[in-house]
């Protein structure tokens, strides 16, 4: 299969025609890459079985791992989903358009494979212009996991989507580079309490504001345990995972620099391609350990910008083993942490230890 990359701006009259290819291949039954405010989406139309096993084999994730369906406007979401609550309501009011994902029981004519078995369905009205414009045109609420290989880091660029989708889709949108970076905040709310499943832009301070207290799911921040189903995508033990070994070293900020210069430099010795991805304030005093700026310690959502993007360059770079400073688990910290502990299934050493080595 050819696979075509067509840059859109929707201020040339010429997007128009690519809008409505996009919205031809979807109608048929087959998948278009397109771009998010959070990452590149890979869709197909939510509605058609055979469409979404079409996304499962193009990724290569497994089928009991749930899509998120998307829409273009709020009218969109009655026919898919079971019932609206209030809650439901405030946070629609409060954040769609926009990076917030949200759980509902689904209705009769989403099919299975659109929810990974799940009787309940995942639902996004993202902000991003061009993506709208492809689900308006299309006329479906569109299944769109991150458009990347399974297990990969999630695309925040048409290039990212292009290395790992040439020849396996028809078609994508190039909308330019995504302001998240990262996928949208998850949220159950089916059950006596909503609980955050997946983590991102949206905090749970955000939500707790117009809602009150919510829940954080426990697999947050560890992986799976041995029968737990995945409710949301993302929660699968190793996931956004470069190549390389990813270790992520936690402790006080002085030890954490000693400890990615020492970890580098017995990496390096021992003739792996090593590298430390580190807070912009200690690219300098890690000059000798290929250090990757990942944005300034004091702001997460900078790092959460970055993070995919460099996670890719280190696949590019031919990185083996990679060491990584982390930031404190809250606000979008906690999404930051998500991906993080995915991307290195959970791989930690504290500095202090190796220090003490």
């Amino acid at each position: 299969m050819k696979t075509i990359l067509a840059k859109v701006d929707l201020s040339q009259p010429d997007s128009a025609e690519v809008i409505q290819t996009a919205a031809k291949i979807l109608q048929e039954g087959g998948l278009v890459a397109f771009p998010t405010e959070t990452v590149y989406g890979l869709g197909g139309n939510g509605l058609d079985s055979a469409a979404c096993e079409k996304i499962y084999l193009a990724k290569g994730r497994p089928s009991d791992n749930p899509l998120i369906l998307h829409i273009s406007e709020f009218e969109e979401l009655n026919p898919i989903v079971g019932e609206i609550s209030p809650a439901a309501k405030k946070l629609m009011d409060a954040f769609w358009p926009g990076p917030l994902t949200m759980v509902f029981p689904k209705s009769e004519i989403v099919p299975e494979k659109a929810t990974g078995g799940l009787d309940t369905v995942a639902v996004r009205f993202p902000s991003h212009p061009v993506a709208r414009a492809i689900i308006r045109a299309a006329g479906l609420p569109i299944a769109a996991p991150s458009a990347n290989s399974s297990g990969k880091p999630s695309p925040t660029s048409a290039k990212h989507v292009f290395d790992d989708m040439d020849g396996r889709i028809r078609l994508i949108i190039d909308g330019g580079e995504s302001d998240v970076g990262l996928e949208s905040t998850v949220i159950s709310l089916v059950g006596e309490k909503p609980c955050i499943l997946r983590p991102g832009g949206v905090t749970k301070a955000m939500l707790e504001e117009v809602i009150g207290p919510v829940d954080l799911a426990g697999s947050i921040l560890r992986p799976l345990e041995k029968g737990e189903k995945a409710l949301s995508p993302g929660m699968m033990y190793k996931h956004y995972s470069p190549d390389g070994q990813v270790t992520l070293i936690e402790g006080e900020e002085s030890a954490v620099v000693e400890a990615l210069r020492r970890l580098y430099t017995d990496a390096d010795s021992e003739g792996h391609r090593a590298c430390v991805m580190c807070f912009t304030e200690h690219v300098e005093a890690l000059a000798d350990c290929h250090p990757h700026d990942i944005g300034h310690k004091e702001d997460a959502s900078e790092v959460a910008h970055r993070l995919f993007a460099t996670l890719r360059d280190l696949d590019d770079e031919k990185m083996d083993v990679i060491f990584s400073e982390v930031v404190p688990p809250e606000g979008v910290g906690l999404a930051v942490m998500n991906r993080l502990g995915r991307a290195g299934a959970f791989r930690t050493v504290n500095a202090e230890e190796i220090i003490r080595i």
